[in-house]
This record gives C-alpha cells, structure tokens and sequence, in this order.
C-alpha cells in the first residue's frame, strides 16, 4: 500500500505495509494480448509480455515503430486540431527539436542508449528526435519486436465481451484505398497510445472572434511562418521555452504569456530584444489586439498555444468504467489499472513531468508478471480505496484533477514501489541524481543546458552500467 503526502503542493508517495510478494509457486499463464500503440510504450509493453511467455499482437497504424518519435513535416489542415473530424496527424515534434533530458536519464535499464558516432547518428548528449527513433528502431530489432507488429492497421473500436474476452475491431489499410476489418479476441488489452496528439487549448475570452490566426504548438513545425509577425505564446513548457527562441529568430515580437510568471506587466527575456515575459492574456479582442493586465494591449498577429494535450482514447469502450474528466485517466490504480477491470486492461505511458522511458520498462514488467499469475495484485476494494486516497490528496492539497498524472517530485518512489513488486532492482542513484541535476541546470542555463552540464561524474557511473548491461546482452 502507497500512503500519498502534500508538501508543498506536491505528492509524495511513502511505502507503508509491506508489498505483496512474487509468488515463484504461482502457476504461470499464458495469455493473449493486444498492445495499442507501437510507440516506446507499446514496443516496451510487446517486449516484456513476450519475455513473460504471453502471445502479442502490437496495432500500429502508422507504417514503421516510433509513434510521436516519427517526424513529419505534415501538419492539420485544423490548426488548433479541435475538428474532431479532422485528419489526425500522431507527431507534435518540430523539425529542430532536441530532448531535455540527457539520453543516459531517457536510456531503458535493459537497453542503453549509448551515443555513437558513426553515419548518420546524432552522439550529443541531448540529441535530436532522430536519433531517439534510431534508438527505438534498434530497440525493435535488438529484441525481434517488429514481428508482432501489424503496421498500417488502426484500431476502432475496443470492448469486453458477455465471456470477459475484449473484442478488438481494426481496420487494415492496404495498397490502393483497399482496407480489411478484422475482429478478434483477446485475454487482455494494455492501451500505449501516448498523449502527446490532441491539443488542450487555452481559454481565452474573445478568443473565438479575434480575428487573427491561432495555432496549436501541435501543428508547429518551422519558425519560418512567422517571419516578421507579432506573436502571443500561451504557456511556459518545454516547448514553449524552445519555441519562443526559435521564432524570435524570424519574428517581429514575441510575447510569452504564462500563468506561472510573477512578472505582473512585463518585461524583456535576457538576451532578446524581441523577447517579452508577461503575465496570462485576459482577452484576445475583434479589432486584433490582445488584453494584458493593468491595462496593456498590443495588436497581434497569430496565438501560438503550448498548452499541453489532453488524454484520448476514442477506440475505448468500458461502458463509462473508464473514463477521462479534465484530463484524468480514471479510476486507474497506480495510473495502470482500472480496479474493476484489472488486470485485463492496463495503461502504460501515462504520467508526465517524468523520465519515460524507464517507467514504460517497469510499468511493462509489472503488467506482464500481473497478467501470468507470477505477480499479485490486491483485491478490486483494496485498488479502489487506494486510488480514492489519491485523489482524495490531490483534492486537499488544492491540486487540480489534470495534474492527476503529473508526477513532478514523486516519479522515483513510483518506480522503486513498481520495481519492488516485479522483483527488479530499483533506480541507479546516478539516473536519479543526473535527473535533478538536469532540471535545475535548465533552470540555470535555460539557453544552453543540453550543451553545458556539470555532472559527468554521473555520466561516468552511468557508462560503467550501460558497459555491464551491454556485456549481459551480448551473452544472452
């Protein structure tokens, strides 16, 4: 049991009963189950279930592995991407994007991502996206993880059938407009469909009348549309950050609104002449100006939303046992398991302001040992009560219902109480030292963290267990 703490306006997570036991003398099954997603979730999830002795389908709707890793320079013809019959485009990436975490922190346990410096491979630290699709294309091959793969086929409609099995609809696209539907059971579903492709836009009053261009960080690819254009960015994220410097590069103005600022009128970003911090818009308004507190307007030519996205599964039908209120995947316990559904539908992927990659591996392990009877869960009350109490102190802490997923502060004592269920060690102290030492040299060096670091004592104990990690695959 996980006992949930408020300090400071964050959760903390504390071990207070014993966890429950792997049970070697279990009977171990087998099951059949469909993976949603062949992003890094997804292939994790097919890696670990088959390693587990499970039978693995992995639906993918794109034609190759990567999910949100896959750069396409094709954007929505809805540039805020609220049509809901719009056609989706999956990536949010833009073509000059690097990681914010350095790619030992990113690095899965079981497969490092080890820098190399041949061809076309990126070795910085903080590389590009293509070099992370590199790594989860070598992921898949390393591991055989493409022959469970039924690439082009997209799921559209999942449910739990009157004999427990979940029916899966799919829809395969083949050459020349062709398309196949296929139905079929599974034992269980682990859902892996990431929540970085439908947009969460800002609500600003006046903004459905203003008259000039809106667009969602979603559809961003390239600085040069708003060459010499006045532009509002609504939100201080990572990509807000690296945008707004970006577009500065061709922009007349830039101007960052952010909730979070304690900048009250305004006031220009150190080494930017045409960089501006201000507080949250309070009106966009029909002669084209933008409102700010204390009474300042500029006029504006396009809104750019960095403002996150929000979590969706359409294909998902658990007759409203699951459901997602203001950006909660809920009721979920331990952000994986609905409790009356467990452990026949999973989510791995779900929590954010985290180090991914690391979490999908024990996320994974710990839903493969569940679905073989090798791990136990606790009882449907048991998970129930535990996830009231979470939210129960998220509600007392004045933590709003989105943050559900945001574990800024907690993400290490999550992924220890996961690795003690599975039997796993748990995270290297220099993975969780260089994590730290990462957030607040961004906080330093906002312009040149990915380049400057003081931490390569850290990167040292990391290579000497990527070279002990290595040394195990290539006698396994």
């Amino acid at each position: 049991m996980i006992k949930y703490l408020i300090q400071s306006g964050k959760v903390y997570v504390h071990l207070i009963t014993s966890i429950r036991p792997i049970s070697p003398m279990s009977p171990i099954a087998a099951r059949d189950v469909a993976v949603i997603g062949a992003g890094a979730a997804g292939l994790v999830a097919a890696r670990h279930l088959r390693r587990e002795g499970h039978s693995v389908v992995v639906f993918e709707r794109e034609s190759q592995v990567g999910g949100t890793w896959i750069y396409t320079n094709k954007t929505e013809p809805d540039p805020l991407g609220v049509d809901p019959t719009r056609p989706v485009v999956h990536s949010s990436l833009y073509e000059s994007l690097r990681v914010n975490l350095p790619r030992e922190a990113m690095s899965l346990r079981e497969y490092p991502f080890v820098a190399k410096k041949t061809g076309h491979r990126d070795p910085r630290r903080f590389p590009g996206h293509r070099e992370v699709l590199e790594y989860l294309k070598e992921y898949t091959t390393e591991f055989a993880i493409g022959e469970l793969v039924r690439f082009n086929t997209e799921v559209s409609r999942i449910w739990q059938g009157e004999n427990g099995k979940w029916e899966v609809k799919s829809i395969k696209r083949k050459e020349e407009d062709e398309e196949e539907h296929i139905d079929e059971a599974f034992d269980a579903v682990v859902v892996c469909t990431g929540h970085y492709t439908d947009p969460r836009i800002a609500q600003i009053p006046g903004a459905d009348r203003w008259p000039g261009k809106q667009i969602h960080s979603h559809n961003y690819r390239v600085p040069e549309p708003f060459r010499n254009q006045v532009v509002v960015i609504i939100g201080s994220s990572a990509s807000a950050v690296d945008i707004s410097r970006e577009i500065a590069s061709v922009a007349k103005e830039v101007h960052i609104a952010s909730w979070s600022t304690s900048i009250e009128e305004g006031e220009n970003l150190p080494g930017y002449n045409n960089i501006w911090l201000r507080p949250m818009v309070e009106s966009a308004n029909e002669d084209g100006s933008i409102s700010f507190p204390h009474g300042f307007k500029i006029f504006v030519d396009i809104i750019l939303h960095c403002t996150g996205y929000k979590y969706s599964f359409p294909f998902l039908d658990t007759k409203n046992i699951v459901t997602v209120d203001d950006n909660r995947v809920g009721p979920l316990y331990k952000h994986v398991f609905p409790p009356s559904l467990a452990p026949w539908l999973s989510f791995v992927g779900l929590p954010w302001k985290i180090a991914p990659f690391p979490q999908f591996e024990l996320q994974s392990i710990w839903i493969a040992g569940i679905l073989s009877g090798r791990i136990s869960l606790p009882s449907k009350d048991e998970m129930t009560k535990d996830v009231e109490a979470f939210y129960a102190s998220l509600q007392a802490s004045g933590i709003p219902k989105r943050y559900t997923h945001n574990m800024t502060g907690y993400q290490f004592e999550y992924n220890d109480w996961i690795a003690m269920q599975c039997g796993c060690p748990k995270t290297e102290e220099w993975r969780k030292k260089m994590y730290h030492a990462t957030s607040l040299n961004r906080k330093v060096r906002p312009e040149t963290y990915r380049d400057e670091w003081e931490d390569e004592d850290l990167v040292l104990q990391a290579y000497e267990d990527f070279m002990k990690q290595i040394s195990c695959n290539g006698k396994s």
